[in-house]
């Protein structure tokens, strides 16, 4: 009876090592339709490449800075429109913008009108806020000296300001011009504002934080044309009319 359990039991080893084996070797080959490893910092939306298929092109996947590979296309518009709506042709404004498009013919009047817009509401509510480290990066070395001393006098007083956007109703160019390689450009900007000051007691010294308030500023920015920083500065402030 011992001889026969023992070779009952060496039956199923034996075949057991044999299934093992064929499954190995079964699930070891490569067909070439395997998967790649899940990457969780992949594109999701990316279409799966096929095998045979051209590779994209990888300069889709660079930024290219205005300039940056001395290419100038050709404008989307004729030269004498393509300033409407932001400048009247043969004007010293639309003269300065055909100027910047020349060393930059990525430059668009309307890309750079929702740039300033996103600006001047991060400056805004930057300089309400006391955020020095972000009006740096913003601003011209003059006009940032005096955003933090207004900024230091208020902290001094024990102040602070509340602020609020309610809309930015327009922004228009109102004037542009190049030195050099140096190219500004004048912004109005209309919008509505909920602002107030209080105190180290919390009263209100100044606005209404209930009252929305029309306001007109007019901001000038700065960029060397040519630089592969995109940026544009702001190089002076004003109350607008």
């Amino acid at each position: 009876m011992q001889d026969s359990f023992d070779i009952t039991t060496l039956i199923f080893i034996v075949l057991a090592v044999f299934v093992v084996w064929r499954l190995r070797s079964v699930l070891g080959q490569k067909t070439g339709n395997e998967q790649p490893p899940f990457d969780p910092l992949a594109r999701r939306d990316a279409p799966p490449v096929r095998p045979g298929a051209q590779k994209p092109d990888q300069d889709n996947n660079v930024v290219r800075l205005p300039g940056a590979n001395g290419a100038r296309p050709e404008p989307a518009v004729p030269p004498a429109e393509r300033w409407k709506d932001y400048a009247e042709p043969g004007t010293p404004m639309a003269n300065s913008l055909d100027e910047i498009a020349r060393s930059e013919p990525s430059f668009e009047a309307g890309s750079f009108l929702e740039g300033a817009k996103a600006a001047y509401e991060m400056i805004v509510t930057a300089f309400a806020q006391g955020d020095r480290k972000t009006l740096k990066d913003l601003l011209s070395r003059d006009v940032y000296e005096g955003f933090e001393r207004a900024i230091t006098e208020r902290e001094r007083r024990g102040e602070k300001v509340e602020t609020t956007f309610v809309s930015i109703d327009k922004a228009e160019m109102a004037g542009a011009e190049v030195q050099g390689r140096n190219a500004q450009i004048v912004v109005r900007f209309l919008s509505k504002l909920i602002t107030a000051t209080r105190d180290a007691s919390g009263a209100v010294v100044d606005g209404s934080p209930d009252t929305v308030v029309d306001v007109t500023d007019v901001w000038t920015f700065s960029r060397s044309l040519g630089s592969r920083d995109p940026n544009w500065q702001l190089i002076a402030t004003e109350a607008g009319q």
